[in-house]
């Protein structure tokens, strides 16, 4: 019988669709991965802001998961908005219990206009708990700074904080260009991968629009999407900066402010 891979995302609704869990199930069904879900919170929102915010109870959060893991073989799992630390710490307990080795943390901490999206308490227990299970982190580098005190402002600094992450006990950091624009980098975009010993840097195109809302969501559950796939890390890592690279060349107008990307673009796995 012809069965699919299979991956989590653990992670808040985006009523507008371009973000969390609805960007998550798009990237997945994209790469042709069977999608699962364990909800943390409902926003109010769509391309010109967030209105409001539902978090739901932790015993909850912990349940769905419980629900999924014991029905449905899932290859990698995905973190991302997690909301508060009692949440946090659930998922880390199930991390851990389900033995998750393919689990991509993408730490939602700061939002693109720079408001802080988690209490300090949560950013301790994120530390201690989660980032020492993850394969892969994904922070963009305002969220670096948060989880590491240090100030990006060239690329020393940028090594710096990824080292002192991997120091927290995860295995790779995935440093994310979106944010950050040194001298000679206007017209590319340079994710760098960085692990205990290697550092691979991976280019694509810059692209000068407003249609990028979602596009951390999307990266890491495309990452999550080519472990699921059975690729290794850096294969997984290079298709899905690729994939949110050509999401972004061919995104569609929708909505009055950020708009969403292209989920539906091709790939090699088609």
């Amino acid at each position: 019988m012809r069965t699919l891979p299979c991956a989590m995302t653990v992670a808040g609704s985006d009523s507008g669709g371009a973000a969390g869990i609805q960007a998550d199930l798009k990237t997945f069904a994209s790469f042709r991965v069977y999608g699962t879900s364990a909800v943390t919170a409902v926003t109010v929102q769509n391309t010109t802001g967030v209105y409001d915010v539902h978090v739901l109870p932790a015993s909850q959060v912990g349940a769905q998961i419980d629900a999924v893991m014991e029905d449905i073989p899932v290859q990698a799992i995905k973190t991302g908005m997690l909301a508060n630390e009692d949440i946090v710490e659930i998922v880390a307990h199930k991390m851990q219990a389900y033995r998750v080795e393919n689990l991509v943390v993408d730490p939602v901490m700061v939002s693109s206009s720079g408001h802080t999206l988690l209490s300090p308490q949560a950013v301790a227990v994120y530390k201690e708990k989660l980032i020492p299970l993850a394969l892969l982190v994904t922070p963009n580098l305002p969220e670096a700074g948060v989880l590491t005190g240090v100030k990006i402002e060239d690329e020393q600094s940028l090594l710096q904080a990824a080292r002192d992450i991997l120091n927290l006990g995860a295995r790779w950091v995935l440093l994310k260009g979106g944010h950050r624009c040194f001298a000679g980098e206007e017209n590319v975009m340079i994710d760098l991968l960085i692990g205990h010993e290697h550092i691979y840097r991976i280019e694509n195109p810059r692209w000068q629009t407003s249609n990028t809302h979602g596009t951390g969501c999307t990266l890491s559950a495309a990452v999550a999407a080519g472990l699921a796939r059975g690729w290794d890390l850096l294969r997984s890592v290079q298709v899905a900066c690729q994939y949110v690279n050509r999401a972004i060349a061919e995104a569609p107008a929708i909505g009055r402010g950020h708009g969403p990307l292209n989920h539906f673009v091709c790939g090699p796995w088609s």
